[in-house]
């Protein structure tokens, strides 16, 4: 196969194994080094290959997942699409610390509690 057909393999399978080179070398039968001097010395390959975004490609694959999860019922899908798209209408998880005063950040016993509210649930912490 000539190296303008490889490369056009090259280009239709980068985005469906969402940018990774060597699952794309692996299918198109070529080494991570041809895909690498031909990113370097061909300016139109390597134009193709930055516009396919493939983070942008997985994200979408997921959300489909998503949301095919969320059309079968499972819970834990409809969970975590509540806290991360449905955060406007309340469905959010949120501690809230008051600062009742002056803290002193420097001194050893103020930020050893601090680490203990950080690490302890808000139903541990009960504050004086």
């Amino acid at each position: 196969m000539d190296n303008k057909l490889l490369k056009k393999a090259v280009i239709d399978v980068f985005p469906k194994v969402f940018g990774n080179v060597t699952q794309t070398c692996k299918q198109v039968d070529i080494s991570r080094q041809t895909f690498y001097n031909w990113l370097e010395n061909d300016e139109d390959f390597r134009k193709e290959i930055e516009s396919i975004e493939p983070e942008e490609i997985f994200v979408d694959f997921a959300e489909n997942a998503l949301v095919k999860r969320i059309d079968e019922g499972d819970t834990t899908a409809i969970i975590f699409s509540l806290k991360t798209k449905g955060k406007n209408r309340g469905y959010v998880e949120k501690q809230q610390l008051e600062h009742l005063g002056k803290i002193d950040t420097g001194s050893k016993e103020v930020a050893e509690a601090l680490r203990a509210i950080i690490e302890n649930d808000d139903e541990d912490y009960k504050g004086d």
